[in-house]
């Protein structure tokens, strides 16, 4: 199995493998990079301020939201988080363990659960928010303000596209079929 190999050595050998294949190759190379960015930034976010936090990134993602949007229904978190409600339930009750989240019955739908910062967790994202923002300074240092700017801009109209034509794509691509279920902690074959 292949060690780590840099960003340069993989787009190279990426390059060498699909050398005859008649591919959009600034796509494919946004799309790697928007993945391997994401994760290289994820990891070094949970291996350094949220270490210190004993916090997973999920976790941090789930008390952001709640934090920035106020008291939500689980369905509206777990989609803002990107994760689906079944991980939202098992991140909630750890949060909520830790005194930082509190889960309550919807007043007019008992179907519905809502999540609300306690007021130990509004003082934990107010202290631990600035040492993540210092870490999102840092890896993007290389960056101009403008440069900044630019990337995210960039990154919200790829982000609108899946929002706005994803699902018709899917169903075209599907001829209008279903996927088929995701197999619990299995791969789909190939």
């Amino acid at each position: 199995m292949p060690g780590h190999r840099s960003i340069t050595e993989a787009e190279k050998l990426a390059a060498a493998k699909l050398g005859g294949f008649p591919i959009r190759r600034d796509q494919m190379a946004a799309v790697a990079n928007i993945y391997r960015a994401a994760s290289a930034v994820r990891q070094h976010l949970e291996n350094s301020v949220l270490r210190g936090s004993d916090l997973t990134w999920t976790a941090f993602v789930v008390l952001w939201v709640v934090w920035v949007w106020g008291e939500s229904e689980t369905r509206h978190v777990a989609e803002e988080a990107g994760i689906s409600k079944g991980t939202l339930t098992g991140v909630a009750r750890t949060l909520e363990s830790r005194g930082l989240l509190r889960r309550t019955d919807h007043p007019t739908d008992g179907r519905l659960v809502l999540l609300r910062l306690t007021d130990e967790g509004e003082e934990f994202m107010r202290r631990v928010f600035p040492a993540f923002n210092e870490e999102e300074a840092f890896v993007t240092a290389r960056l101009s303000d403008e440069e900044c700017r630019s990337l995210a801009e960039g990154l919200r109209t790829v982000v609108l596209q899946v929002e706005q034509h994803g699902e018709e794509r899917r169903q075209e691509l599907l001829n209008g079929e279903e996927p088929a279920p995701r197999r619990s902690g299995r791969r789909p074959r190939a």
